[in-house]
């Protein structure tokens, strides 16, 4: 046993929040806002105006507010006590037990509606079209409105991270954690470069870049990329404003050994396709569950107008109880959804089977056995690895470190490396 990194690396940060945190923690609020506004207008105005039905959309509007508060309150914490030590693994899943008790509590509204509909099918009561048809267009509005507050357009894969961290932990073991992207700075005689691979909105090309005054002709200067499959191609770059850039486009995938030829000399490059989080490992529960709120809302609200218009259209009453057992049912299966996803975050289920097994190829390519693998989810984006590997070569932890470089999801990743004998 031996600790690689020593007593100064023992202590870092481990802050696994989702990519546009903050944002969301405003965009929140701002609905927050919003419902609130709302609830007191009705409330104040169905009291002025002895409307009954006005005062009950409003409790029913803070029973709205107060689910997305729990959403607000679980962001604003998680970004008040990411740095705090007692959280071992950060705040990260702050989110998800947030939506987990939302989940929760969308399961017992659905299971309130669903009994005040099956009782008032059996027991009509008597019902005031001209008050309740508006109030439940009103609320459809707030709900449309609250749901393009929180979508807002933004779709955060969370595998930004800002930080890195390392400690030991039995046979040649090393945690750590840096960013990756799609730069690599070249040393020439005459100075430095920079070649990356841009594709911020536009296909894929190669840019290469002088660093210290140097100047780059797009005549002096190709790249030809070598895949492992041995396939071959030459980039002919073109002149830019300040830069090279490559004619042709960059096929996928990304991984690939780039010989930069400028002037007589040659550079090889070595560029590696990076792994993401997918799919729940990546998904941002919290706001999840307060979209789902207001979906839920507003889908009610669309099944209870519709319902109201064919009662009073055609004197079928017992639409309005069947539009909210229909809405129930809706509303349960999102909750039970809801409740499934964010339950396995919290009791540590692998995330990603898919990145396990990629895992477990770049660890046993080179005949190494991989004799233990733990994946979890730390917070969006953010997953922990716990990689233990039975090896008769002489690798330590860092080659393995390497070797999984590219799964830049990996924010904390522990490797424990025993040799045969």
């Amino acid at each position: 046993m031996n600790d690689t990194n020593g007593a100064a690396e023992a202590f870092h940060s481990h802050v696994f929040l989702g990519e546009g945190h903050e944002k969301s923690e405003r965009k929140t609020w701002a609905v927050i806002w919003l419902c609130g506004a709302m609830m007191i207008a009705e409330i104040v105005g169905g009291l002025m105006f002895g409307s009954i039905a006005l005062v009950a959309d409003g409790m029913h509007m803070s029973t709205h507010a107060g689910a997305l508060l729990l959403a607000a309150l679980a962001y604003t914490y998680a970004r008040k006590f990411a740095n705090d030590p007692r959280f071992t693994f950060g705040t990260g899943k702050l989110g998800d037990l947030a939506g987990f008790t939302s989940a929760i509590i969308l399961a017992m509204i659905a299971l309130l509606i669903g009994y005040e509909s099956v009782a008032r099918l059996f027991a009509p009561v008597p019902i005031h079209f001209a008050e309740a048809i508006p109030i439940a267009c009103v609320g459809l509005a707030v709900n449309i409105a609250s749901a393009w507050l929180l979508s807002g357009g933004d779709h955060h894969h969370g595998h930004t991270h800002g930080h890195d961290h390392g400690h030991g932990h039995g046979h040649g073991a090393h945690d750590d954690h840096a960013d990756h992207d799609e730069a690599h700075d070249i040393t020439t005689a005459s100075g430095s470069v920079r070649l990356e691979v841009f594709e911020d909105g536009v296909p894929p090309r190669f840019r290469l870049r002088a660093q210290s005054g140097q100047t780059l002709t797009a005549q002096a200067a190709t790249i030809e990329t070598v895949r492992p499959d041995g396939a071959r191609q030459v980039f002919v770059m073109r002149d830019q404003d300040g830069y090279l850039e490559s004619l042709a486009e960059i096929p996928e995938l990304h991984a690939f050994t780039a010989n930069v030829r400028i002037g007589q000399n040659n550079y090889p490059v070595t560029f590696e396709e990076h792994e993401h989080a997918q799919g729940a490992a990546s998904r941002d529960n919290n706001m999840r569950a307060a979209v789902v709120h207001v979906i839920a809302d507003a889908a009610v609200s669309v099944l209870v107008i519709v319902g109201l218009l064919l009662a009073r259209a055609f004197g079928w009453l017992w639409m309005d109880p069947l539009a909210g057992i229909v809405g129930a049912f809706v509303i349960a299966s999102w909750a039970v959804s809801l409740v499934r996803d964010t339950g396995a975050i919290l009791l540590d289920m692998n995330p990603d089977r898919n990145m396990a097994g990629k895992l477990r190829q770049a660890v046993e390519g080179d005949g190494d056995q991989l004799a233990d693998l733990h994946l979890w989810r730390l917070g969006p984006g953010h997953l922990g690895a716990i990689v233990s590997v039975v090896t008769a070569q002489a690798h330590e932890a860092g080659y393995y470190k390497s070797r999984l470089a590219r799964f830049t999801s990996l924010s904390h990743l522990t490797v424990e490396v025993t040799h045969k004998s």
